[in-house]
């Protein structure tokens, strides 16, 4: 059973309460976006978001749904705090990675509000450790202002198509080339590594395409070093949608379905590396 968190001392409600039978259900998502240590995470009554940004290029969303929860209950509009993620994992994971089966780790989430502590009470086998973890001010966030109305190519793809490409192509090359477009190639990866150059084309009647919606050819690349946070992400999903917009800009949506068959989403928004003169394709 979810665990009931004491009421705050000073009588005051908590903004965001929150309880799960599993934990391991929100610390695999977390571990999806964990390539910083902060992160910023942001509640409404729909939900619990995420967000990890690094170097104004890359920035990866994790998506918990209140449909996830026993128990999630947010008291304003929004409720909004940057938090050290490591730490915050580490306490999720404290009584280990691996429980025995059958076993599991529940979990009761409850933050007063600004200037205090994100409170975590796990239990697990009948013994209960409350954890405290300082906030901080939020700092604001990048915005991609990637809108499905802007969306120029998409297509989504099994994941593990993905998967089998980033274990062949040559992860020494610097960039990710992508080529989309309504004509061959339709959907082609290629590197340039040590070893030369690499291509990986995806006909668009594919087994592992699930959806091909190509408007115009759009040939972009992107530092490998910004996309390679995304496999965690890629690791635990079983679809992924491919988006880019007129600039270039590129939306990996990875579709997770955690144990008990419910689905969340991780969603990474990366900038293009360069513009490509026509010489180089």
């Amino acid at each position: 059973m979810p665990l009931s968190a004491p009421p705050p001392a000073s009588g005051q409600p908590y903004l965001l309460s929150a309880s799960l039978d599993n934990a391991r259900h929100l610390s695999s998502l977390l571990r999806a976006v964990h390539f910083q240590d902060h992160a910023t995470c942001f509640a409404t009554a729909n939900g619990l978001r995420v967000t990890v940004e690094d170097a104004k290029c890359i920035q990866a969303n994790a998506f918990i749904q209140a449909e996830i929860f026993q128990e999630f209950a947010v008291q304003e509009e929004s409720v909004m705090f940057r938090i050290n993620l490591s730490v915050l994992l580490d306490c999720l994971t404290i009584f280990g990675t691996s429980s025995l089966p059958g076993t599991t780790t529940a979990l009761r989430m409850c933050y007063r509000g600004y200037g205090y502590p994100l409170m975590l009470f796990l239990e697990e086998g009948g013994v209960v450790t409350v954890c405290k973890i300082n906030t901080q001010e939020p700092d604001e966030l990048l915005d991609f202002d990637f809108c499905s109305t802007k969306v120029v190519n998409k297509i989504i793809l099994q994941s593990e198509g993905l998967r089998e490409a980033f274990a062949e192509l040559d992860m020494t090359s610097e960039v990710l080339q992508i080529t989309m477009s309504p004509d061959k190639p339709y959907f082609r990866l290629s590197t340039f590594g040590n070893a030369g150059s690499a291509h990986l084309d995806y006909p668009r009647d594919s087994d592992l395409m699930e959806a091909f919606h190509c408007n115009q050819t759009q040939t972009n690349r992107y530092k490998i070093s910004l996309l390679k946070p995304s496999t965690k992400a890629l690791a635990l999903s079983c679809k992924v949608s491919i988006r880019t917009d007129a600039q270039g800009f590129l939306s990996l949506q990875y579709m997770i379905r955690n144990e008990d068959g419910q689905i969340c989403f991780v969603e990474y928004y990366c900038c293009p590396d360069e513009d490509i003169t026509e010489a180089e394709l």
